[in-house]
């Protein structure tokens, strides 16, 4: 029987540790004689959130509350779940307080500050507080009174967690009752580098599976350790319940509870539609000002991002891709035929992944690769390096994989220009390095001493290029 992938918890390391430090800060008593802390956490659904909290509040041995709001309740509700979790959770003298029904948020918190010890630290987990802030949108400003004069005073930890990420920014805003009172903290999913512990897979197969996983745990649980995209899709799409297929339509549903008009944008750019005029065309006709919205959501919620050439001369030839790898893959091949994965047809899925599989992987790897770039201390970028992108035209003619510059989008310096080749069994070679030669000369900024990068999952066979492969991606994350 194949191993489950996950069996103890990986990655997080450094998110573990700043949490860590932040309750050791609380321990000491704070900076300003206030010990409580407030911790602002955002994250894309599913990327481990809650687990990371729980694993931390074990990790450290400390009383908590870890209360979890939900979309489909009332306020009155909320507060008759958070009295529940209260007086459930292991905080000294919680157990007690069975018989009080608050029905207010000012009281509900008042009742929590009673039983927060004084003489050690604790941690207090908000789960989903944007759930709470829609549902009563006084509860934020009431969270601010009754930290201002409660909990920082108190050896307590604040751990306000949330999935939208737009809200949760927002939350610290100059004109929003608790700015300037929370540390904010973003969780990523899962990176390459973590996948490939995970996964134990090599380089170029952990960069694979990264495309298909996005890095969220929850599909990673399921993936067996050892095994390749190939195989573990064949086995995953005849399985309608499983995380890699009901994990996309639970993001989408809590996302976009009734904005149809963005979710059928989202599907046509997850198909492939980049521009304002194919996104037009793959929705029917929308007009511009629904377009127009539809794209401004998107974006809003960091589902889409909106690119533009990086060169030194500046351009409007925006295009749109899908910023989570694994909604990318889910709108691209398993969204549009629910109908015949559900009625046990997965295998048309599976063959469907297998025609298209390396055209798809080599435009999905270009936004992964160039954050690998960025984020290389050691044989990467030249230092001076501000922003990594790519160009094209409105013809395409050309289109690098790769320009990096000073700043972007519209740079003063360009300081590399390369090239993608993502192929099996086909090496970066003489033709590939003629063609990159001729499109840098095309690019604005560019000239004969700007460096040439190669990236190739199957080697470079020239001299000229700076030449990176799998194994060199996945040191950016390690």
């Amino acid at each position: 029987m194949r191993r489950r992938a996950v069996d103890r918890f990986i990655g997080r390391d450094e998110e573990l540790g700043r949490l860590t430090r932040l309750l050791r800060r609380v321990e000491d008593g704070g900076r300003s004689g206030r010990p409580g802390t407030a911790v602002l956490m955002r994250g894309r659904r599913r990327v481990g959130k809650s687990r990371l909290v729980e694993e931390f509040i074990e990790r450290n041995h400390v009383p908590s509350l870890f209360f979890t709001a939900s979309a489909q309740t009332s306020p009155a509700a909320d507060l008759d779940l958070f009295t529940e979790a209260l007086t459930s959770c292991d905080l000294p003298g919680a157990a007690d307080l069975g018989a009080q029904s608050p029905r207010t948020w000012d009281a509900a918190l008042r009742l929590l500050a009673t039983v927060l010890p004084r003489d050690r630290p604790s941690v207090v987990v908000l789960d989903e507080m944007p759930y709470l802030i829609a549902n009563d949108p006084g509860f934020e400003g009431t969270l601010q009174k009754l930290f201002d004069r409660e909990f920082s005073r108190l050896p307590v930890l604040l751990v306000c967690v949330g999935s939208d990420l737009a809200m949760m920014e927002r939350l610290n805003d100059y004109d929003r009752p608790f700015h300037q009172r929370g540390t904010e903290m973003v969780i990523p999913p899962l990176n390459p580098a973590d996948v490939a512990a995970i996964l134990r897979l090599p380089p170029a197969d952990a960069l694979d599976a990264h495309l298909v996983s996005g890095g969220l745990p929850m599909v990673l649980e399921e993936w067996p350790a050892g095994v390749t995209v190939r195989d573990h899709l064949a086995d995953a799409l005849l399985d309608p319940t499983s995380a890699l297929i009901v994990s996309g339509e639970r993001s989408l549903a809590a996302e976009f509870p009734v904005e149809a008009r963005a979710r059928e944008v989202l599907g046509a750019i997850g198909s492939g539609e980049r521009t304002h005029g194919t996104i037009t065309r793959a929705t029917g006709g929308m007009n511009a000002t629904s377009l127009g919205r539809a794209l401004r959501l998107l974006i809003d919620k960091r589902m889409v991002e909106a690119a533009l050439p990086l060169s030194t001369a500046p351009s409007r030839e925006t295009r749109y891709h899908v910023t989570d790898p694994h909604l990318r893959f889910w709108l691209a091949f398993i969204g549009p035929h629910m109908s015949e994965i559900e009625r046990g047809r997965g295998d048309l899925t599976v063959e469907r992944v297998r025609r298209s599989w390396t055209t798809w992987r080599g435009r999905a790897v270009e936004p992964v690769i160039r954050e690998a770039l960025f984020r290389m201390r050691e044989g990467g970028l030249p230092a001076e390096t501000g922003a990594v992108g790519g160009y094209w035209t409105r013809t395409n003619d050309p289109e690098i994989d790769i320009v990096a510059a000073d700043r972007g989008p519209v740079a003063r310096r360009l300081t590399a220009v390369g090239s993608i080749k993502w192929l099996e069994n086909r090496p970066f070679d003489g033709r590939d390095l003629a063609r990159l030669i001729v499109h840098r000369s095309r690019l604005p900024g560019a000239d004969e001493d700007t460096p040439l990068y190669a990236v190739a999952r199957a080697g470079v066979t020239v001299e000229g290029v700076t030449a990176l492969g799998p194994d060199d991606l996945l040191t950016a994350w390690r």
